[in-house]
């Protein structure tokens, strides 16, 4: 029984089959067959259910599985405990959403590289409900969105919350929001929900909203006079400062904007359990220095 022997069968009976498993891998479907095929040899007993369609894990597997996620988990942790962090290699999936993105996202890749200078990274910038949904296919490691994300599966480390506030631009005066639209995060996040329930209630059927995933041009709309909107004050800083914005109140805060360093729970991994500390604590001393 080998540790490569036991990494495939937990990815097989992770993702649920061999073509799945191989591509996670980088091995071919023949190798990752082989692989599980000597260890149910050696073992002597059958460790899946052959079906249509996705494998199913017999008792014995079962049983298996629970072992595998300690063995792997154990063996990771004195790679990175025992021996050099630096000499780690592997590729390191993050997402984030934009907020997080024009925020400490930076900071935070400095410092895992820092720590971890042989992991590759692909990032994703995405919204939310995106991110959700790639961290739970486990196309990601590590979703820092908002959150949390209500899986029992998922670990969520909480992070410094981001308040909103008000901007219109400073040529254009106007902040009555039935006369000029109101521009907000995409449609499908939690923080466009919030404000649309509140403002239809406030202002009726004359309110007029623009949705944009992108934080720098919705920023950019509202220093063209085109509308106002809510947004963190640390991300409308340079333009608050430039003198092209300016803060009002039209009478209501919509809720801060949680997010949380998200991951999956199982098979545990010693790197993005890490990682998840390296933005909290990064997001903690950005959000320490920069406005509020």
């Amino acid at each position: 029984m080998t540790f490569d022997q036991i990494r495939t069968f937990l990815w097989v009976a992770r993702l649920g089959g061999f073509r799945k498993a191989a591509d996670k891998l980088h091995l071919s479907q023949p190798a990752v067959s082989t692989r599980i095929s000597n260890l149910e040899q050696e073992l002597k007993v059958p460790l899946f259910e052959r079906g249509p369609g996705d494998l199913i894990l017999t008792k014995h597997g079962t049983l298996l599985l629970s072992y595998a996620e300690q063995m792997l988990f154990v063996e990771e942790e004195i790679k990175q405990r025992v021996a050099n962090p630096s000499e780690t290699e592997g590729l390191f999936r993050v997402g984030a959403s934009e907020t997080i993105a024009q925020a400490w996202l930076p900071e935070f890749l400095k410092t895992f590289s820092e720590h971890y200078p042989r992991v590759n990274v692909d990032l994703t910038v995405d919204i939310s409900l995106n991110l959700r949904s790639a961290l739970l296919e486990r196309s990601l490691d590590l979703a820092l969105l908002m959150g949390p994300i209500s899986e029992f599966s998922v670990e969520n480390v909480p992070l410094p919350t981001f308040d909103l506030h008000w901007y219109r631009s400073t040529a254009n005066p106007q902040t009555d929001l039935s006369k000029i639209p109101v521009i907000s995060y995409a449609s499908k996040t939690r923080p466009y929900r919030e404000l649309m329930s509140e403002l239809s209630r406030r202002v009726g059927p004359k309110l007029r909203i623009y949705t944009s995933a992108s934080l720098s041009a919705s920023l950019k709309m509202i220093a063209a006079g085109i509308a106002v909107g809510p947004y963190p004050r640390a991300l409308a800083d340079d333009f608050l400062k430039s003198g092209q914005i300016v803060e009002f109140d039209p009478g209501f805060h919509p809720q801060p904007l949680a997010f949380t360093a998200s991951y999956l729970s199982e098979p545990r991994s010693f790197l993005v359990e890490r990682s998840a500390e390296f933005a909290r604590e990064v997001a903690i001393e950005w959000d320490r220095t920069h406005p509020k």
